[in-house]
């Protein structure tokens, strides 16, 4: 059994993938597999797999029918034999021949979700965004995982390090949330988590990420949204945080009325929501669009909130 299952869900995008079997296979650590779990309508991947087939320990699936994000995560940790889950996206890189090292050498802190610093890049050459984990976000997101909804602070998948005793799943029904909300039940599951201040890998970025529909679409933020208050229950609001993340979530958006909410979801929305819009129907517009006085304005909406 390998130490490391190293999870791919791919889908046509032979040259991004290409980039990273690459850089797998510049990796010191060799205690691995590779488990590619394949969305794609042709054969592109399978053809592409072939000719690393000497080089990599490769285990293919092809879905039939395709599975979609995330189901497709799910699948390929289904299939892993590794103690150990490093899930990657296909269009994501290892950023150092030592990457898989570095994340193996932090297994000994007895931590069972490692993540690590990353940095986002159009491609190879470009500039660098690097994320790094703030230190006072650390006891933050323990203290109440929730807080995540106003900032990803831990990034995607590919920045992660599993064990397979974890047993929770990507929540099928999400697509924009659904990162946030599998580390939202692993903190509040583990309740500690191990970080490493290190790039250890490269996040692609491109017009065809799930970002550039989801960001600010009320067909998708109101449905995970109203998702999320079901799972984790609107007493989540008393934390300022997540209230905060609520107000821009909507102010963004432009919900001012009941209406809106319901026209996505047409189901009882919590009483705190349906004050906040309220709240955000009665500041003008150019409150809400200086910084400043939006977060006074937040401030006073969530006074009300916890006085009751």
């Amino acid at each position: 059994m390998p130490l490391i299952s190293i999870c791919i869900p791919a889908y046509k995008r032979v040259d991004y993938l290409k980039r990273l079997l690459d850089s797998i296979t510049m990796q010191t650590f060799r205690d691995f597999e590779v488990v590619v779990t394949d969305d794609s309508p042709d054969d592109s991947v399978e053809q592409l797999l072939l000719t690393y087939s000497a080089i990599l320990p490769i285990v293919y699936f092809k879905n039939q029918p395709a599975k979609g994000t995330p189901a497709n995560w799910n699948v390929g940790i289904s299939k892993a034999k590794g103690e150990w889950i490093k899930l990657i996206h296909d269009d994501d890189w290892f950023a150092e021949e030592n990457s898989l090292q570095v994340f193996v050498n932090h297994i000994a802190t007895g931590k069972h979700f490692i993540f690590s610093a990353y940095a986002n890049r159009v491609n190879e050459k470009s500039h660098a965004q690097v994320m790094h984990l703030q230190h006072s976000w650390k006891k933050r997101i323990i203290k109440e995982p929730m807080t995540l909804l106003a900032y990803n602070v831990v990034g995607p998948p590919s920045v992660t390090l599993l064990h397979r005793s974890i047993t929770e799943q990507y929540d099928e029904r999400m697509k924009w949330r659904v990162d946030m909300d599998f580390y939202v039940r692993l903190l509040l599951q583990e309740k500690n988590f191990c970080y490493i201040d290190k790039v250890l890998v490269n996040v692609g970025i491109s017009e065809t990420q799930v970002t550039n529909y989801c960001f600010q679409n009320p067909a998708v933020e109101l449905p995970e949204g109203y998702l999320l208050l079901e799972k984790y229950g609107s007493q989540r609001l008393k934390n300022i945080w997540v209230y905060d993340a609520w107000w821009r979530l909507l102010r963004n958006m432009h919900i001012r009325q009941t209406a809106q909410l319901t026209s996505e979801v047409d189901k009882p929305w919590p009483t705190v929501i349906i004050k906040m819009v309220a709240d955000l129907n009665s500041m003008p517009d150019f409150v809400l669009k200086t910084g400043v006085l939006s977060k006074l304005a937040m401030g006073i909406s969530y006074i009300r909130f916890i006085l009751g």
